[in-house]
Protein backbone atom coordinates (compact mmCIF):
# COMPACT_ATOMS: atom_id res chain seq x y z
CA UNK A 1 0.00 0.00 0.00
CA UNK A 2 0.93 3.83 -0.64
CA UNK A 3 -0.25 6.46 1.23
CA UNK A 4 0.93 9.77 0.38
CA UNK A 5 3.40 11.40 3.24
CA UNK A 6 2.67 14.59 2.25
CA UNK A 7 1.26 17.19 -0.42
CA UNK A 8 3.28 17.20 -3.45
CA UNK A 9 3.61 20.85 -3.24
CA UNK A 10 5.73 19.89 -0.19
CA UNK A 11 8.23 18.05 -2.10
CA UNK A 12 11.10 19.40 -3.93
CA UNK A 13 10.13 17.77 -7.31
CA UNK A 14 12.80 16.10 -10.21
CA UNK A 15 12.02 17.52 -13.22
CA UNK A 16 10.84 15.00 -15.91
CA UNK A 17 14.04 16.07 -17.84
CA UNK A 18 15.95 14.94 -15.25
CA UNK A 19 13.94 12.04 -14.30
CA UNK A 20 14.60 10.42 -17.99
CA UNK A 21 18.24 11.23 -17.13
CA UNK A 22 17.96 8.57 -14.32
CA UNK A 23 15.83 6.15 -16.12
CA UNK A 24 19.02 6.00 -18.76
CA UNK A 25 21.62 5.68 -16.28
CA UNK A 26 22.56 2.02 -15.44
CA UNK A 27 20.37 1.31 -12.23
CA UNK A 28 21.70 -2.10 -10.27
CA UNK A 29 18.16 -2.50 -9.40
CA UNK A 30 16.89 -3.50 -12.50
CA UNK A 31 18.27 -3.54 -16.70
CA UNK A 32 17.71 -0.30 -18.08
CA UNK A 33 18.05 -2.00 -21.57
CA UNK A 34 14.36 -3.64 -20.45
CA UNK A 35 12.35 -1.07 -18.15
CA UNK A 36 11.86 2.57 -18.84
CA UNK A 37 11.49 4.12 -15.01
CA UNK A 38 10.83 7.98 -14.34
CA UNK A 39 12.15 8.49 -11.98
CA UNK A 40 14.20 6.01 -11.31
CA UNK A 41 13.47 5.59 -7.81
CA UNK A 42 10.94 4.84 -5.83
CA UNK A 43 9.42 8.27 -4.66
CA UNK A 44 5.77 10.21 -4.15
CA UNK A 45 5.58 10.16 -7.68
CA UNK A 46 5.97 8.52 -11.05
CA UNK A 47 6.43 9.77 -14.47
CA UNK A 48 6.34 6.78 -16.58
CA UNK A 49 6.58 3.23 -16.07
CA UNK A 50 7.12 0.51 -19.07
CA UNK A 51 9.07 -1.68 -21.11
CA UNK A 52 11.69 -0.11 -23.79
CA UNK A 53 10.48 -0.84 -27.57
CA UNK A 54 10.00 0.87 -31.03
CA UNK A 55 6.34 0.42 -30.51
CA UNK A 56 4.97 1.18 -27.18
CA UNK A 57 1.22 0.90 -26.34
CA UNK A 58 0.62 4.07 -23.83
CA UNK A 59 -2.01 2.93 -21.46
CA UNK A 60 -3.38 6.07 -19.39
CA UNK A 61 -4.32 5.82 -15.85
CA UNK A 62 -5.60 8.16 -12.99
CA UNK A 63 -2.64 8.11 -10.48
CA UNK A 64 0.43 5.62 -10.23
CA UNK A 65 0.28 3.13 -7.51
CA UNK A 66 3.36 1.04 -5.92
CA UNK A 67 4.36 -0.74 -9.07
CA UNK A 68 8.28 -0.81 -10.24
CA UNK A 69 10.78 -2.87 -12.40
CA UNK A 70 10.58 -6.36 -11.93
CA UNK A 71 7.71 -5.47 -9.40
CA UNK A 72 4.38 -4.93 -11.45
CA UNK A 73 1.32 -5.47 -10.09
CA UNK A 74 -1.78 -7.26 -11.84
CA UNK A 75 -2.88 -3.94 -13.21
CA UNK A 76 0.44 -3.09 -15.06
CA UNK A 77 0.56 -7.24 -15.69
CA UNK A 78 -2.82 -6.94 -17.76
CA UNK A 79 -1.36 -3.86 -19.38
CA UNK A 80 1.10 -5.69 -20.83
CA UNK A 81 -0.40 -8.56 -21.84
CA UNK A 82 -3.00 -6.27 -24.03
CA UNK A 83 -0.14 -4.20 -25.48
CA UNK A 84 1.52 -7.91 -26.54
CA UNK A 85 -1.26 -8.85 -27.41
CA UNK A 86 -2.80 -6.05 -29.84
CA UNK A 87 0.66 -6.21 -31.81
CA UNK A 88 2.86 -4.00 -29.45
CA UNK A 89 6.01 -4.58 -29.01
CA UNK A 90 6.31 -2.98 -25.36
CA UNK A 91 4.06 -0.76 -23.49
CA UNK A 92 4.09 2.60 -21.43
CA UNK A 93 1.91 3.26 -18.36
CA UNK A 94 1.42 6.81 -18.12
CA UNK A 95 -1.54 8.58 -15.52
CA UNK A 96 -3.22 11.59 -15.42
CA UNK A 97 -1.59 12.95 -12.46
CA UNK A 98 1.59 11.57 -10.92
CA UNK A 99 1.10 11.52 -7.37
CA UNK A 100 1.45 8.00 -6.09
CA UNK A 101 -2.02 6.45 -4.22
CA UNK A 102 -2.70 2.93 -3.79
CA UNK A 103 -6.65 3.97 -2.80
CA UNK A 104 -7.71 7.07 -5.15
CA UNK A 105 -9.34 8.86 -2.11
CA UNK A 106 -6.15 9.24 -0.35
CA UNK A 107 -5.02 11.47 -3.38
CA UNK A 108 -4.19 15.29 -2.69
CA UNK A 109 -7.66 17.17 -3.16
CA UNK A 110 -5.93 20.43 -5.22
CA UNK A 111 -3.82 19.61 -7.94
CA UNK A 112 -0.06 20.85 -8.08
CA UNK A 113 0.44 22.27 -11.13
CA UNK A 114 3.89 21.76 -11.25
CA UNK A 115 4.03 18.42 -11.30
CA UNK A 116 1.02 18.36 -13.72
CA UNK A 117 3.32 20.31 -15.86
CA UNK A 118 6.26 17.96 -15.48
CA UNK A 119 3.89 15.19 -16.09
CA UNK A 120 2.83 16.14 -19.30
CA UNK A 121 6.58 16.34 -20.43
CA UNK A 122 6.34 12.86 -19.63
CA UNK A 123 3.49 11.89 -21.75
CA UNK A 124 4.97 14.29 -24.83
CA UNK A 125 8.24 12.18 -24.42
CA UNK A 126 6.09 8.72 -24.80
CA UNK A 127 4.28 10.21 -27.79
CA UNK A 128 7.52 10.57 -29.44
CA UNK A 129 9.05 7.17 -28.55
CA UNK A 130 6.75 5.24 -31.77
CA UNK A 131 6.25 6.42 -35.51
CA UNK A 132 2.15 6.28 -34.53
CA UNK A 133 1.36 7.72 -31.20
CA UNK A 134 -1.34 4.55 -29.60
CA UNK A 135 -2.97 5.49 -26.54
CA UNK A 136 -5.37 3.39 -24.53
CA UNK A 137 -7.77 5.25 -22.17
CA UNK A 138 -7.95 3.13 -19.21
CA UNK A 139 -9.22 4.69 -16.03
CA UNK A 140 -12.42 3.50 -15.13
CA UNK A 141 -14.76 5.60 -12.79
CA UNK A 142 -11.91 6.75 -11.16
CA UNK A 143 -11.55 9.60 -12.56
CA UNK A 144 -14.77 10.90 -10.76
CA UNK A 145 -12.73 10.78 -7.67
CA UNK A 146 -11.45 14.53 -7.87
CA UNK A 147 -12.43 17.70 -9.76
CA UNK A 148 -9.53 18.76 -11.43
CA UNK A 149 -9.08 15.11 -12.97
CA UNK A 150 -10.80 16.30 -16.27
CA UNK A 151 -9.33 19.42 -16.80
CA UNK A 152 -5.86 17.38 -16.24
CA UNK A 153 -7.15 15.33 -18.72
CA UNK A 154 -7.66 18.09 -21.52
CA UNK A 155 -4.35 18.65 -20.83
CA UNK A 156 -3.64 15.35 -22.13
CA UNK A 157 -5.76 15.65 -24.96
CA UNK A 158 -4.41 18.37 -26.23
CA UNK A 159 -0.79 16.80 -26.54
CA UNK A 160 -1.93 14.18 -27.98
CA UNK A 161 -3.63 16.01 -30.40
CA UNK A 162 0.34 17.67 -31.67
CA UNK A 163 1.50 14.49 -31.89
CA UNK A 164 -1.55 12.95 -33.78
CA UNK A 165 -2.33 10.52 -31.13
CA UNK A 166 -5.01 7.80 -31.78
CA UNK A 167 -7.42 7.00 -28.51
CA UNK A 168 -8.85 3.08 -27.66
CA UNK A 169 -9.92 1.47 -25.16
CA UNK A 170 -10.61 -2.36 -24.29
CA UNK A 171 -13.83 -3.78 -22.72
CA UNK A 172 -16.86 -2.27 -22.19
CA UNK A 173 -17.24 1.62 -21.50
CA UNK A 174 -20.02 1.82 -18.22
CA UNK A 175 -23.22 3.44 -18.40
CA UNK A 176 -21.18 7.07 -17.86
CA UNK A 177 -19.24 6.51 -20.78
CA UNK A 178 -15.88 5.70 -18.41
CA UNK A 179 -13.11 3.47 -20.76
CA UNK A 180 -12.97 0.34 -18.72
CA UNK A 181 -9.67 -0.16 -16.25
CA UNK A 182 -7.13 -2.75 -17.38
CA UNK A 183 -7.90 -5.35 -14.65
CA UNK A 184 -10.28 -7.52 -14.76
CA UNK A 185 -10.02 -7.99 -19.04
CA UNK A 186 -9.74 -11.01 -21.11
CA UNK A 187 -6.25 -11.90 -22.15
CA UNK A 188 -6.98 -11.66 -25.66
CA UNK A 189 -9.34 -7.91 -25.12
CA UNK A 190 -8.48 -6.37 -28.32
CA UNK A 191 -8.37 -2.63 -28.57
CA UNK A 192 -11.21 -0.60 -30.71
CA UNK A 193 -11.42 3.19 -31.23
CA UNK A 194 -12.53 5.81 -28.13
CA UNK A 195 -14.10 9.39 -28.94
CA UNK A 196 -12.22 11.17 -26.20
CA UNK A 197 -13.51 14.11 -27.35
CA UNK A 198 -16.94 13.28 -26.91
CA UNK A 199 -15.94 11.66 -23.94
CA UNK A 200 -14.63 15.01 -22.41
CA UNK A 201 -17.83 16.45 -23.37
CA UNK A 202 -20.02 14.17 -20.95
CA UNK A 203 -17.65 14.90 -18.05
CA UNK A 204 -18.47 18.55 -18.56
CA UNK A 205 -15.49 20.11 -19.97
CA UNK A 206 -15.11 22.82 -22.44
CA UNK A 207 -12.88 21.76 -25.67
Amino acid sequence: MHVPSMETRELTLLPFEEALASANTPNPEYDIQKWLYAPSFYSEYRYLLGTRGKNPLICIGINPSTARPDALDNTLKSVERIALGNGFDSFLMFNVYAQRATDPDDMEKTYNPALHAENLKAFRYALSIGEHSAVWAAWGTIIEKRDYLPACLLDVLKAGEEAGAVWYCAGKVSKKGHPHHPLYLRKDEKLRPFDIKSYLETLGVSL
